[in-house]
């Protein structure tokens, strides 16, 4: 057992472990920028908060290079990647150019762009985007749902894999 007392550069660590030993979801987070040019990243800060009105939040690296398309964007769609999406989630969480030209994507009917294949898309209004240290958390309004009848893709400790088929016994 390890316990910190925080100073700044050894709790980073301690944090960043022991959140990287939760196991979360992945999602990719898809937006067009002022260009119209889809942008999306790869995010497992993802979380409900509200069934009445439906919202959830996200948030992102103010120094991402998507930051600014998000930061003015009035919607976005969250697409929770299924277990068959690892290399999705690693696309969209490189450093790759124009990732959309290496997936297969859509326009929505709401004018976002949805990955094909997801376990699930949500789009949203943009409800609130609120200061938090180095980030800045998104709340969104669901204004639509789209589910598929698939299994989702986990993380753990920088590893993506399916929910082990052990897990439901």
């Amino acid at each position: 057992m390890v316990s910190v007392n925080v100073n700044v550069s050894s709790a980073q660590e301690e944090f960043k472990k022991a959140l990287g030993n939760y196991p979360t979801g992945v999602t990719v987070v898809t937006t067009f920028d002022d260009a119209n040019n889809p942008i999306g990243l790869t995010v497992n800060s993802f979380a409900s908060v509200s069934l009445d009105p439906l919202l959830i939040l996200w948030s992102i690296d103010k120094k991402s290079g998507s930051y600014p398309a998000f930061i003015e964007a009035e919607k976005f769609a969250v697409n929770i990647l299924a277990d068959d999406q690892a290399d999705i989630c690693s696309l969209f969480a490189s450093k790759v150019e124009d990732r959309f030209s290496q997936c297969k994507w859509e326009e929505s009917e709401r004018q976002l762009p949805v990955l094909s294949g997801s376990l699930a898309q949500l789009e949203c209004k943009t409800a609130k985007q609120i200061d938090a240290g180095d980030h800045i958390i998104f709340i969104g309004e669901v204004i639509h749902i789209h589910n598929e009848d698939k299994n989702p893709l986990l993380y753990h400790k920088r590893n993506f894999a399916a929910i082990p088929t052990s897990f439901y016994k």
